[in-house]
């Protein structure tokens, strides 16, 4: 026996033991025992070296952006299997991020203030910093592994003691915040979604999906465990980053201000999921308004709103999401995946403002309790389900499994939203139908005749 397949058998033992991937074990170890860390470490000097030779202009922007891109590009194409991969590749995305928005946010800091946008005056560095720093920010304990994303100003004032409004103990210096408790409680609504997580994939896991017998239950059957599959995946997702959002207000990091109503500490400043929110969605747009909060905010300032140029909201949004499905990694099923969110977008956003012209719509839709809630459970099974089919690839990867699961589903989604533009024309007027007059037309209406 060699010695890699004895040290795999070692592993897996010990895997076995706890209950945890051998996988998510071994990346442990690397960064325990600085197996695999040389990648972050060589990326983080490198950087530190192109903001000293470059400066903070566009120069350094571009060097750091195609550096690390093609840095973390090369590490899919080395270890990517045909199933998701706890490797190096892991944490090196959130650093490839945060590098690429240390790099603009020295950009920014070079501008006249008047020129800078009022999120771009909060995260701006007006000095370049240290390679100590740098590397604090970088390998910071509550998000060096899956984030969430937060700028070097953030952590700079926090360092400093700024950020965090305290007060002083009898020799005049910062008491510490009051943010144990909150991180706590935090995290433990973390562990809750492990729990659900682990509940749900008995009934509803990936293997189950690819199963034969998947194939023999009925159509309906078959949607409402697409759906409970898919929210359960989105679970595994939000308890990490419940408790390493915990770890990050238990340090003090996630400090949002005072409450103006009842004058307490807001610890949500990093938050990455708003669970009001996504636990109550009724169209997709919820999911991105509160899901994976802190990178859709990282690419709305640092891609989406810098392709202005482009001159098209959509241009800017469909090069957003490019980026976003290279950044994941190559396998095609990120790409499917993030195709579809953009056309599933579209049609809501084309379709919306539509409904809610529509006067008998809205009227059964708002005007009565029964109305009300027939509106809700039509939505929640929309959002539901094809949330669910929408990870299809996101989740399986590979082009023979997730074919296969669509096959299942005989590719609905496919034809309700990719057949919408073609459609488009002729929906739109039978939707208008009903549609609401305006208090001037009415006026007109209820005007007697004078002739």
């Amino acid at each position: 026996m060699s010695a890699s397949t004895g040290g795999g058998g070692f592993l897996d033992g010990i895997a076995g033991a706890i209950g945890t991937p051998t996988a998510a074990l071994r990346l442990l170890l690397s960064i325990l025992v600085g197996m695999d860390m040389s990648h972050s470490v060589y990326a983080l000097c490198l950087t530190f070296l192109t903001f000293k030779v470059f400066g903070s202009t566009w120069t350094s922007v571009l060097v750091t952006f195609a550096y690390n891109m093609v840095h973390l590009l090369y590490g899919y194409y080395t270890t990517s299997t045909d199933d998701y991969d706890i490797k190096w590749t892991m944490p090196h995305c959130v650093l490839t991020l945060r590098l690429i928005g240390l790099a603009y946010d020295l950009l920014d800091g070079s501008q006249p203030e008047a020129k800078l946008s009022v999120t771009q005056r909060k995260t701006a560095l007006r000095r370049q910093p240290s390679l100590l720093e740098m590397a604090a920010y970088v390998y910071f304990p509550g998000s060096f592994l899956i984030g969430p994303q937060f700028s070097m100003r953030r952590y700079l004032d926090h360092v400093d003691g700024r950020l965090v409004e305290t007060g002083l103990d009898s020799e005049g210096r910062r008491l510490p915040p009051d943010s144990v408790v909150p991180g706590l409680k935090r995290a433990a609504v973390g562990f809750v979604y492990i729990a659900l997580y682990l509940f749900g994939t008995q009934y509803a896991s990936d293997q189950y999906l690819l199963d034969p017998d998947f194939e023999q239950l009925s159509f309906v059957r078959r949607c409402f465990l697409l759906g409970l599959w898919g929210r359960c995946n989105l679970y595994k997702y939000i308890s990490c980053w419940l408790i390493t959002e915990g770890v990050c207000i238990a340090f003090g990091l996630a400090y949002n201000g005072r409450d103006e109503k009842t004058g307490r500490d807001k610890w949500d400043g990093l938050a990455n999921v708003d669970l009001l929110t996504f636990e109550n969605a009724t169209e997709f747009n919820h999911y991105i308004l509160s899901f994976n909060i802190n990178t859709n905010h990282w690419c709305a300032e640092y891609m989406y709103k810098r392709l202005k140029f482009l001159g098209s909201k959509l241009y800017s949004q469909l090069v957003t999401l490019t980026f976003l499905a290279i950044w994941h990694g190559t396998h095609s099923g990120y790409y499917l995946c993030f195709f579809q969110e953009f056309i599933i977008m579209y049609f809501e956003k084309d379709m919306k403002p539509v409904l809610l012209k529509n006067e008998k719509l809205m009227n059964f839709a708002t005007g009565s309790l029964l109305g009300r809630i027939v509106t809700w459970i039509l939505l929640k099974i929309y959002t539901f389900v094809f949330m669910g089919y929408s990870l299809i690839p996101f989740v399986l990867l590979s082009y023979s499994r997730y074919m296969k699961v669509y096959t299942s589903f005989y590719f609905m989604g496919h034809v309700i939203f990719l057949s919408y533009p073609l459609l488009a024309p002729f929906i739109k007027p039978l939707v208008r139908g009903g549609k609401r007059r305006s208090a001037e037309d009415n006026t007109q209406q209820q005007r007697p005749h004078t002739d």
